[in-house]
């Protein structure tokens, strides 16, 4: 495996076939076209395939073509000369330029305007183009590595990006896979991320085990490495110094974990126990415990539409003790010996079905 100076590592079999691919295109200049969701680290194996290059020592220029503003995304890339516009009070060199000798990574390739791929075409065909309101032909040694979170494919077929650039640009395929398709990795990460952050703060948090790591690698991770990365940092931040348990998890992480967790015997587990301190001043028991209970009996009705005997199975407890809980609520109301509910707007009829 590649020694990669960044976040991008992992022992999954998905991510060792990207860590060999690196080794194998980096010693070349071949045009190369990262794909993956954000999040992914598309940076970091561009930069990879830089640093393990003959070009290593000479510039990584980075341009992010979808952050840029279309109107200005050409003077950025190819550079202008003084009056080539509004505002444009001297020559100025562009990112190709400054690329020279080493590699430009173009960054969310798939938002470059239709009218720009055609001049981004000829630099990859002949390595040659002008800057803004100049006829000088300027040559560039510049490899190139490109990459997005788009189907290319099906931009192609519906005619938002060109094909020829497409098969220019898609020399040497580098897919990354998301992180849930890594779940492997994940520990991996976490502990890396844990450290890095524990080294630039001073603090002193252990990294997840047991089901709280269970439940960060059940999680789906949209966001991928930068979601997990971003949650890293702030767990190290606010926790300070000890070990990370339920009430550092997001809502997002733990609920999604918990609703897939067997009841077992029908004992809570840790998971469902809501964490509190003891204040010195102390409690109302009685007005917490009943506080929570009408918590998970509102949760029961929302799940079930308000279904009585289903929102009673789910709270494992008799219909009518539960019936009996919501009057005392005052959230059901006798009407001419009918039960009716005051939530919703349910009907006495509505309310005697369920």
């Amino acid at each position: 495996m590649l020694a990669i100076r960044s976040p991008l590592v992992g022992e999954s079999p998905a991510i060792q076939n990207v860590f060999a691919t690196i080794e194998k295109v980096s010693q070349t200049d071949s045009t190369v076209l990262i794909t993956g969701e954000s999040g992914t680290g598309k940076e970091l194996v561009a930069r990879a395939i830089h640093d393990n290059s003959l070009r290593a020592t000479r510039p990584f220029v980075v341009v992010n073509c979808g952050a840029i503003p279309s109107e200005l995304l050409e003077a950025e890339l190819f550079g202008h000369v003084k009056g080539a516009f509004t505002g444009a009070t001297q020559t100025r060199q562009g990112r190709f330029e400054m690329a020279h000798g080493g590699t430009i990574f173009l960054d969310e390739i798939g938002d470059m305007p239709l009218h720009l791929q055609v001049k981004l075409l000829r630099v990859l065909q002949t390595r040659q183009f002008e800057q803004v309101g100049s006829s000088r032909t300027v040559e560039v040694d510049a490899r190139i590595i490109a990459a997005t979170n788009r189907n290319l494919e099906e931009a192609v077929a519906k005619r938002e990006f060109r094909d020829d650039l497409y098969y220019r640009l898609n020399v040497i395929p580098v897919p990354i896979p998301s992180l849930r398709e890594r779940r492997t990795d994940i520990p991996l990460l976490i502990k890396h991320f844990v450290t890095q952050f524990n080294e630039l703060t001073a603090h002193n948090v252990e990294a997840p085990s047991g089901q709280i790591m269970d439940a960060l690698m059940a999680y789906d991770w949209p966001g991928n490495i930068r979601e997990l990365e971003n949650l890293m940092e702030r767990m190290v931040i606010l926790k300070g110094q000890g070990t990370v348990d339920l009430a550092d998890l997001p809502h997002r992480i733990f609920q999604k974990f918990a609703e897939g967790q067997p009841m077992g015997d029908g004992a809570l587990s840790e998971w469902e126990f809501p964490r509190m301190v003891l204040p010195r001043i102390g409690v109302d028991l009685k007005a917490i415990v009943a506080a929570f209970e009408n918590h998970l009996v509102d949760q029961a009705l929302a799940r079930t539409s308000g279904n009585k005997n289903r929102a009673s199975e789910l709270l494992q407890m008799n219909r009518t003790t539960l019936v009996e809980k919501l009057r005392k609520r005052g959230m059901i109301i006798p009407v001419e010996g009918k039960m009716k509910s005051n939530e919703g707007g349910m009907s006495s009829e509505q309310n005697s079905q369920l």
